[in-house]
Parts: C-alpha cells; sequence; structure tokens
C-alpha cells in the first residue's frame, strides 16, 4: 500500500540521530512513540533505540508486516509494549497482496513466537482496504481471531496522496489497479453491514476497534473517491499532539501535510514550534482542508 520498500537509499534513523533530540524530546514531554517504515525490525539500531526510549518512560508501539516477527520475538517482546501487524485477508488474500508466497503463515508463526516470548503482549491487526479485499472483510476479521490476535482495524487504502515515499501522486491506471469501482462499492457496502451488524456474534464485543459510523465512513471514503459525495474530513487533532518522523529527518505535522522541515542541524522543537510550525497549525481548516478531506488514516489522541 505504500511505495517506501522501493527506495533504493539504506536510510535509517539510528543511535546518533536519536541522541541529538532527547533534549528536545524531554522538552516536549513525548509520551508514545510509533515504530512504522517500512519494515522497522529492518532497523539494526532498533533494540538500542527502545532501550533509550523505555528508559525515558515512553511508551513504544510496533507497526509491522509481521514477516520477520519470529526471528525478532524476543527482541520485540522485551522491548514494545503492543504491536500491529499488516492483515491483509484470510490466508490466499494476505499472501497476493503482500506479494509474497506463505507470507500469511510467515505471520502466523510470528504472532506465536511473540506469545510464547511474552503471553500477556497486545497484538493486533491493521487491515487496508482494497479492490482485492473489499469483499473480505468478515474473512479478515475471522482469520484475525484464529491467529490469536486481540483485534483488529479497518481503514481505506490511501490513492490519492504523495505520502508514503510516492515521488508523485499515483496515476489514473494506479489508482483503478488499487481502488474500487462503481459496482465493486456495493460489495463493499454489503460486506461492511455484514461486518457491523455479525461481527460482535462472531468475534466478541469491541473487537474491532472502529465504531459503526467509523466503519460506514471508509465506504464514504470510497464514494467520495468515485465521485459520488464530497470528501469529509475526520475529527483530528493529529498536528498539535504528534509529529511524523521519516528516516531522512524529514517532519511531517502528519503523514499527509508536506514536511516542515528536517532534524540535520536542529531540533524537533524547533520544527514542530518554530514560525513555520505555527503557522500551519493556525491556518489549518481541517474541514474545508484538500488533504484532511481525502485523509484515510486520522488522530484524534486524548490523554
Amino acid at each position: 500500500m505504500c511505495d517506501i520498500w522501493k527506495t533504493k537509499e539504506n536510510k535509517i534513523f539510528g543511535i546518533r540521530e536519536l541522541e541529538s533530540q532527547f533534549d528536545s524530546i524531554r522538552r516536549l514531554g513525548v509520551r508514545w512513540i510509533v515504530f512504522s517504515g517500512g519494515e522497522p525490525l529492518l532497523n539494526p539500531e532498533l533494540p538500542q533505540l527502545c532501550s533509550l526510549l523505555r528508559d525515558e518512560g515512553i511508551r513504544l508501539t510496533l507497526l509491522s508486516t509481521g514477516l520477520l516477527l519470529k526471528k525478532y520475538a524476543n527482541t520485540v517482546a522485551a522491548s514494545f509494549e503492543d504491536v500491529i501487524v499488516s492483515l491483509d485477508g484470510p490466508r490466499e488474500i494476505h499472501d497476493l497482496i503482500r506479494r509474497v508466497e506463505g507470507a500469511f503463515d510467515l505471520l502466523h508463526s510470528g504472532v506465536n513466537a511473540l506469545r510464547d516470548a511474552r503471553p500477556e503482549m497486545r497484538i493486533t491487526a491493521r487491515c487496508t482496504i482494497q479492490k482485492a479485499n473489499h469483499c473480505h472483510l468478515m474473512e479478515t476479521a475471522l482469520a484475525a481471531k484464529w491467529l490469536r490476535l486481540d483485534g483488529i482495524s479497518f481503514l481505506a487504502v490511501d490513492v490519492s496522496s504523495s505520502a508514503f515515499n510516492r515521488a508523485l501522486v499515483w496515476p489514473a491506471s494506479r489508482q483503478a489497479e488499487i481502488g474500487l469501482s462503481l459496482s465493486e462499492l456495493a460489495g463493499l457496502e454489503s460486506e461492511m453491514e455484514a461486518l457491523i451488524h455479525h461481527a460482535t456474534d462472531q468475534l466478541g464485543a469491541n473487537f474491532i476497534a472502529e465504531s459503526r459510523a467509523k466503519l460506514r465512513r471508509v465506504v464514504r471514503h470510497f464514494r467520495a473517491q468515485l465521485g459520488l459525495e464530497r470528501a469529509e474530513a475526520p475529527i483530528c487533532n493529529a498536528p498539535w499532539v504528534s509529529a511524523v518522523i521519516e528516516a531522512d529527518g524529514a517532519v511531517r505535522p502528519c503523514f499527509f501535510h508536506p514536511s516542515l522541515g528536517n532534524l540535520q542541524g536542529t531540533t524537533l522543537e524547533a520544527i514542530v514550534n518554530g514560525d513555520k510550525g505555527r503557522t500551519f497549525r493556525e491556518k489549518l481548516d481541517i474541514p474545508n482542508d484538500s488533504v484532511c478531506r481525502n485523509c484515510v488514516c486520522s488522530l484524534n489522541y486524548r490523554p
């Protein structure tokens, strides 16, 4: 779903980069860090990064494809409070979308290894809804239950932004390959309603992270992509409570808005609370901003 894997540059956010930002992190009162990617488990300095941050009392979450969980199960168990793995569907659908033969089984063995290392650890799944899995949502949720996960969340695929290492917005041909057609939209609507009405009986209460309203908003997002209704921004406070740091040091107010600056030669605090960062937040009109209206992954953080 992203193009980060296509990069030919081997950039990581490592110990040196973290240590240069420690005073800034403390002054900002950072309390939660999510390691994303690409694949964070490919970062050779990840255990040391986690150790330094845990000593500061910061909660750590891992977002992972799950392909390397078995290999690094002990490291993950010792380093993170919780883990979110990518789950694209039941076995065949997951392998098809991942383009990795045996990806589902690798995920399964990784979750089992992590359960063996730390049974109480919270492990959930995130499913990105797209053409190849839009009629398999209940099967995907049931697969998450079979994998012994603690829950699953669903979000729409992003086809319209330049986020996630896309040099340019995807061309129409690529958007059509991943997004839904008008005929497929009806299938999604039917599948989503089935999920809403039967998930609790088959999966238990609160296994699906989103409320009914949020699940139906996913459908409306695809309707807006097809021009059937106006795109509507979610409730979000991401630029006021968080920031995204990319491997090259770029700092974004969220995954989708442009960079506010780069950590090379300066600090996170100077960027997010500098003139550019403050001006961005002052002028950001979320309900009417085109980037926000097309957002698929909002944050509304409350301590």
